[in-house]
């Protein structure tokens, strides 16, 4: 049986905590940075997080790390907002998005690209249909979804 990855593992002692709180939990990261290691953790409600709610959370998580001691190496632990380019993983996630502009990378390229940018006009488990634009001319997309390697919210300059 494969080992479970450290992500998983904190999105489960993670969910109840944030569920708790009124919060919805977006990602989990746990990456190598320099010398150090971190885990992120990234929540989210409609009204935007505030320092309270990451202190909360971070909290409850770190006394709930410190008992199951999932992570055998010193790591930071970082409870924030996921921001303006909020990563899009979940069927939910699209749902929300739909109407917004958002940034979508794919596995292999597709029209001979591995990248759109653009309006995201509709979502289904299958694909999502983006609008884009190609040098001032309307464009659209059918991208099926296990094409997306990731996803996320993007700021129009």
């Amino acid at each position: 049986m494969p080992k479970e990855r450290v992500t998983d593992i904190v999105e489960k002692l993670a969910e109840p905590i944030v569920e708790e709180a009124g919060l919805e939990l977006v990602d989990v990261e746990f990456k190598k940075e320099g010398a150090n290691w971190y885990l992120r953790v990234f929540i989210d409600k409609p009204e935007g997080v505030d320092i309270d709610d990451c202190t909360r959370v971070s909290e409850q998580l770190s006394d709930r790390l410190d008992e199951v001691d999932p992570i055998p190496t010193a790591y930071f632990l970082e409870v924030s907002s996921p921001g303006a380019e909020r990563p899009l993983k979940k069927p939910s996630d699209f749902e929300r998005a739909v109407g917004e502009h958002v940034h979508v990378s794919l596995y292999e390229a597709l029209d001979g690209r591995k990248s759109f940018e653009g309006e995201l006009a509709k979502y289904s488990n299958d694909a999502v249909t983006l609008h884009y634009l190609v040098k001032g001319v309307q464009k659209t997309v059918e991208i099926p979804t296990e094409k997306i390697a990731s996803a996320r919210l993007a700021v129009e300059f």
